[in-house]
């Protein structure tokens, strides 16, 4: 049988939870990662015991993550990103809705999308930008300078996986012009999106061509992956909404971050108070 660990992780993070978690999954000996997480070693992991570390875990806002022993980085190959509330700290068409006063209406109708309430993605995206109609195109830049931050451990993550030879690619259901700025940012491999139409300065409450929903996400995500000679095992995928879970079901490594409930229910892995850096943790130097 394959010796696994248990990765525990958490801003704050004590010896009292290392020592209980160690306790819960029959560890053999504690490896201190950093300030804010530590692995066990050797630990038990049948269902019974993942279940109920899980629930210890999120009872405590401790992130945990059962992982083989010897994982290596660089035996990944790709590493995909959801955009909004993902790699980035916001909902970017909820905050081009405020710039025009139409937010709470635009939320309302992304919230539902997000826990998976509106089935139809792409129904759900042309109702809230048939709501931007009219507002002109400079509060896409607005939006980008004002409102738009990584977020925590964005950009560690995004360079320790370049830096392992792998391939980076952000799909999603949001806007090019954001987008776009990202990958030239932060020099990522790939990035797909929604294309906002424009007449005469003005959003005209459409999207160009096909919307860019789960489906789009998951074949993008693989023709990415073939391109790049990766195996499912080898890819990593991280979102938070429902929109993700196709493109994360694709991936040997699916992170629900920060995620809705419905997400990390199908999720295996799941970072809920770390940053996104925390997956570099899982991988052993």
């Amino acid at each position: 049988m394959t010796t696994h660990h248990l990765v525990v992780q958490s801003p704050g993070l004590t010896v009292e939870h290392a020592e209980q978690l160690a306790a819960l999954a029959q560890a053999q000996g504690v490896a201190r990662i950093s300030n804010t997480a530590a692995r066990l070693l050797d630990v038990q992991h049948d269902a019974l015991t993942q279940a109920e570390v899980v629930a210890w875990a999120d009872r405590k806002g401790v992130d945990v993550a059962f992982v083989p022993a010897g994982l290596k980085l660089s035996n990944c190959k790709v590493l995909a990103m959801d955009m909004d509330s993902t790699l980035i700290n916001i909902e970017c068409i909820d905050e081009i809705a405020g710039v025009v006063g139409v937010k709470d209406k635009v939320s309302e109708i992304t919230e539902a999308a997000m826990r998976g309430e509106i089935k139809d993605f792409a129904e759900s995206l042309r109702r809230r930008v048939a709501l931007l109609k009219g507002v002109p195109a400079e509060a896409l830049e607005q939006v980008y300078v004002e409102k738009l931050r990584l977020n925590p451990g964005a950009e560690r993550l995004i360079t320790t996986a370049q830096a392992a030879g792998i391939k980076v690619l952000l799909v999603s259901g949001g806007f090019t012009f954001f987008t776009d700025r990202l990958r030239e940012r932060l020099k990522l491999d790939s990035a797909h999106a929604n294309t906002l139409e424009i007449d005469n300065g003005l959003l005209t409450g459409q999207v160009v061509g096909d919307i860019l929903d789960a489906d789009a996400k998951a074949v993008y995500l693989r023709e990415f992956a073939r391109t790049h000679g990766a195996t499912k095992e080898q890819i990593i995928a991280m979102g938070d909404g429902a929109n993700d879970l196709k493109m994360l079901g694709a991936a040997g490594f699916p992170v629900a971050y920060h995620a809705k409930p419905l997400v990390r229910e199908q999720t295996r892995f799941a970072l809920n108070v770390t940053g996104l850096d925390g997956v570099l943790n899982w991988f052993e130097s």
